[in-house]
């Protein structure tokens, strides 16, 4: 366990965001403003897309935070009570923040889950483009500002969250009544999983982007043979070198910290200092490295040891972003961490080229980033539950991993007893991998999966009905979150 993780991109790059509205006469209709005349088609047609937002609001338990304009969509921003404790709903509620990209009730609908907050402007993923559909996102349980207060840290769970999930599809599932796909990226792969593993007949199928999959949180190996191989030795003496200059800085490059947390006004209660923020943060330089950076033309920019303190902290900000390690980028994802400290794991990996530099090792894990007034409990069986489901029981499930990622080091199998469910890997892909980036084989099949899973394979001599590409709802965003985060 351990290790870490500090900025990722947002979830519309974990699964590859592209793809827009279509031209159709439906969806017009669904763009046109409740209570306007739709255009070629049937009266109850028109009615039930003109009255989506009437349809939604007459959900129990939900209520409307905000309607927002969007080319051949409609997109809403909802709340929905849910129970704090599913096991005992009457034990409290909660309003858990959800938003709706309405396309038409005749298309299929694509589950979208981040694991984090939820986008609030309209984005599309991948699935949503390449079957063009409906799109639900949920924010996950105890993510501001969808958090019970006070909040009781032992109702965050796997199982709690599918729940919440489930509830969602229940009560959306009236109004959108075909074909439902559950999708995420990283965490958001790891929360589609959890959810189909409890509830393996809400979804038609599944689609996990760079999930990982610590089955046994002490037994993090993988993770050295990761490094000890990923790209080029060149590449990883590179990175090894900058790394220990880092640490041989750490004077000069502490003090230039805490005079600029000074002047953003950021703090270390949670990691103690600047200089045990520090070491974090350079214990995480080769992990963020490989997870993000473009390996093609990264690694002629790692730095030579010689280069200025200017160019060290450039660099350094650019790979691990000196904010993820304040107070202010760590307590946004209070909620990851301690499900990272309780049930999911986390990696861990040696540092062989600084460990004689370190000054604080065993530091970086989410205890250390979670409130000591927080109690944690580490549930060694809730992911050997999830492992042995996939590789026994999975059915219509896609796994889509890169292979320079390194949390592909430990990644989801499907074993002989899953039915229609596959793992694909892009060749020298990072934590952005899709579907879009796979080899032609593997992308035509698992594009022909997808599609299939959804029930809009085409005809013979039809193409597939994925929607344009649009610049506002699959603009690729970058979005810098903290450490130990998938």
């Amino acid at each position: 366990m351990r290790k870490t993780l500090r900025w990722l991109m947002s979830l519309t790059v974990l699964i590859g965001t592209v793809g827009a509205g279509s031209a159709t006469a439906t969806a017009a209709t669904a763009a046109t403003p409740a209570g306007a005349a739709g255009t070629a088609t049937t009266t109850a047609d028109s009615r039930a897309e003109a009255d989506i937002k009437d349809r939604l609001l007459a959900i129990p338990g939900m209520s409307l935070i905000q309607e927002k304009p969007v080319d051949g969509y409609r997109f809403f921003v909802l709340n929905y009570t849910q129970p704090v404790d599913h096991r005992h709903p009457g034990k409290g509620t909660f309003q858990q923040r959800i938003t709706v990209l309405h396309k038409a009730v005749d298309r299929p609908t694509v589950f979208f889950t981040s694991g984090y907050n939820v986008n609030t402007e309209p984005t599309r993923s991948e699935p949503t483009k390449l079957i063009d559909g409906n799109q639900v996102s949920m924010e996950y349980r105890y993510f501001t500002p969808s958090r019970p207060e006070p909040a009781d840290w032992k109702k965050l769970d796997i199982q709690q969250a599918a729940a919440d999930q489930h509830r969602i599809f229940k009560a959306l599932k009236g109004i959108y009544a075909k074909n439902w796909i559950a999708t995420g990226g990283s965490k958001g792969g790891m929360t589609a999983t959890y959810y189909r593993r409890f509830y393996p007949d809400d979804m038609n199928g599944t689609v996990a982007y760079v999930a990982p999959n610590d089955v046994v949180n002490d037994e993090d190996s993988a993770y050295d043979r990761f490094f000890a191989t990923v790209g080029t030795a060149e590449c990883r003496k590179d990175l090894a070198a900058i790394e220990r200059e880092a640490l041989k800085r750490r004077g000069e490059m502490v003090d230039r910290f805490q005079k600029k947390a000074d002047a953003e006004g950021w703090t270390f209660k949670l990691p103690g200092n600047a200089d045990r923020a520090y070491e974090i943060m350079v214990t995480d330089l080769v992990f963020g490295f490989w997870q993000y950076q473009p390996a093609a033309t990264a690694c002629a920019e790692v730095p030579e040891p010689t280069v200025s303190t200017d160019t060290l902290w450039t660099w350094m900000d650019k790979v691990g972003g000196f904010d993820s390690y304040t107070d202010q980028g760590m307590q946004p994802y209070l909620p990851y961490y301690y499900q990272a400290g309780t049930q999911l794991g986390e990696p861990g990996y040696a540092y062989p080229n600084v460990a004689d530099l370190l000054r604080y090792p065993g530091i970086n894990n989410s205890r250390t980033f979670v409130p000591r007034d927080i109690p944690m409990s580490f549930d060694k069986k809730a992911m050997p539950d999830i492992d042995r489901w996939v590789r026994h029981h999975a059915e219509r499930m896609m796994f889509v991993n890169g292979q320079w990622d390194p949390w592909n080091s430990e990644h989801f199998r499907v074993g002989k007893g899953a039915k229609d469910s596959y793992v694909f890997t892009v060749p020298g892909g990072n934590h952005g991998s899709n579907i879009t980036k796979l080899k032609e084989a593997d992308r035509t099949k698992a594009t022909a999966r997808l599609l299939k899973w959804a029930g809009v394979t085409p005809a013979a001599g039809e193409s597939a009905p994925a929607a344009p590409y649009d610049k506002k709802l699959d603009k690729q965003q970058s979005q810098r979150m903290p450490l130990l985060r998938p």
